[in-house]
């Protein structure tokens, strides 16, 4: 994975974000919520100043990070669409879902688009069986999806 460069301005950001939680162990959950909501992802040069600023070790920052879904250590579009495969969407076809996504969009998962407007990623349940096939853009749920509707809710976003 390439390495980021992080300036002066997001250096001092992510220092004023663990100052707010008094650089406390206790608070990491926030701290890293906090500094990914600002900065989208928690590359690993992110998790070091984190580590560095609260005086926790980066592994155990890192072992955080990677065991909540909810982070990211790579960068999301835009508009982050996440595609249920939980049991009750994947028997309902969410898999063909996925893939027309992958089809249209032309990336696979975990990848970002060219333009940086879309990233696509899978999850295991929403919590919105009834309304199985789900797909997730940001915050906004669709239910009972199919390959057929896509187009239109991409184009939603394409703008």
């Amino acid at each position: 994975m390439a390495r980021i460069s992080l300036n002066s301005k997001k250096i001092e950001r992510i220092k004023e974000i663990c100052d707010s939680f008094n650089n406390s162990h206790g608070e990491i959950i926030n701290i890293l919520h906090k500094v990914q909501s600002e900065f989208g992802f928690l590359p690993v040069e992110v998790q070091e100043l984190i580590s560095e600023q609260i005086r926790m070790p980066v592994a155990q920052i890192y072992g955080i990070v990677s065991f909540y879904s909810f982070f990211s250590m790579t960068p999301k579009g835009k508009h982050p669409i996440s595609i249920c495969l939980g049991t009750a969407c994947y028997v309902r076809d969410s898999e063909k879902v996925l893939d027309e996504f992958k089809r249209l969009l032309g990336v696979g998962i975990g990848e970002i688009t060219p333009d940086g407007l879309f990233s696509l990623d899978t999850l295991r349940c929403v919590g919105a069986c009834g309304l199985a096939p789900v797909a997730l853009i940001g915050e906004k749920v669709y239910g009972r999806v199919t390959p057929n509707q896509v187009k239109d809710i991409i184009a939603e976003y394409n703008t």
